[in-house]
């Protein structure tokens, strides 16, 4: 898997919103969940964990949205609704979604999680495949694959 180079930088569809990445991922990965079916208005959504410190929205007042009551604080522009990162309660990441990154060609799914929800046509190249979330106790040892598969 190619390593992005740093920093990176990004907006949502209308760009209003902006934002900056100083840290490499520390995993990345791809949700099958119904919630995010719907939330992306495609069959899965993407995500690039990105360390808290190495994250930054430069311009703009990302707004919450979607679901509330889950732990997650997903955060929009507030001019054109992009979904643009997730942040997990008590993690010290940021979910991104890496399309919102002006270059995300290093981007690859390394797990995929919630496949008992995908859709059956659905392929993807990734490394591990869950059928719901991970166990937090995996997180570590998938954490330091992926850091080990980086080129």
């Amino acid at each position: 898997m190619p390593i992005p180079t740093l920093p990176l930088r990004g907006q949502c569809r209308c760009g209003i919103t902006t934002i900056q990445v100083t840290a490499a991922p520390i995993m990345t990965a791809a949700c099958h969940c119904t919630g995010c079916q719907r939330m992306s208005g495609s069959a899965f959504s993407l995500t690039a964990m990105i360390p808290t410190a190495g994250f930054a929205v430069t311009r703009g007042e990302p707004v919450l949205g979607g679901a509330r009551s889950d732990g997650l604080e997903h955060m929009f522009c507030p001019e054109c609704m992009t979904w643009m990162f997730t942040r997990p309660s008590g993690a010290d990441f940021v979910n991104l979604r890496p399309t919102m990154l002006d270059d995300h060609s290093w981007f690859t799914p390394f797990i995929e999680t919630m496949t008992e929800a995908k859709l059956p046509w659905v392929s993807l190249p990734v490394a591990h495949s869950f059928p719901a979330f991970p166990a937090m106790e995996d997180f570590g040892p998938l954490m330091q694959q992926f850091a080990a598969a980086q080129t």
